[in-house]
């Protein structure tokens, strides 16, 4: 069901560190929004045939973020949609500036203890892989958080129901669109 106070014409990009939430919100974000869901990772893997791990193993951080770029243009023509990223994605700047121009952008922003505790419940992560998450996370967010800054919506992500993130995302659009 389609939220009255905010009908979308351009795909909504949720972005942030690992951790953040962005897949699980995004899921719940569209799904009140009435738009269809994607996560670009899950589309790299899709795409190359292998994990995200394989990719970065075989092809290294550069070599991935290349394929990433790729598919986040494709996902971002159609329909509007919701999109959740990778948490390095809005780190290239070419994809960055094609999701600022043709996309509606969020910053699912969350402090580094509640992401390590998130992130650590998966041995999925190819970057946390050698290393503690916290401390990992933390020089992440000292990298990151400057350029996430430049999205055009920024929501606190905190350990509450994710059905909270999704209300206030859901009302910040609304008043987004409404200033813009």
């Amino acid at each position: 069901m389609t939220s009255p106070a905010y009908i979308p014409t351009r795909p909504i990009v949720l972005v942030g560190l690992m951790g953040a939430g962005k897949s699980t919100i995004g899921r719940r974000l569209a799904k009140r929004l009435g738009l269809g869901f994607v996560d670009s990772d899950d589309e790299i893997e899709t795409a190359a045939a292998h994990s995200i791990a394989e990719i970065f193993e075989r092809f290294g951080e550069a070599g991935f973020r290349d394929g990433e770029r790729r598919v986040i243009a494709r996902l971002i023509e159609g329909a509007p949609k919701v999109i959740a990223t990778g948490g390095g994605a809005f780190m290239n700047d070419a994809t960055r500036a094609l999701m600022l121009d043709r996309c509606t952008v969020v910053w699912l922003d969350a402090d580094v203890a509640t992401l390590a505790e998130r992130v650590s419940r998966r041995a999925t992560r190819p970057l946390l892989k050698d290393g503690d998450p916290l401390l990992l996370l933390r020089d992440l967010a000292a990298k990151r958080n400057r350029i996430y800054a430049e999205a055009h919506l920024r929501i606190p992500s905190q350990a509450a129901p994710h059905e909270r993130a999704v209300d206030r995302i859901v009302a910040a659009l609304a008043g987004w669109t409404a200033a813009a």
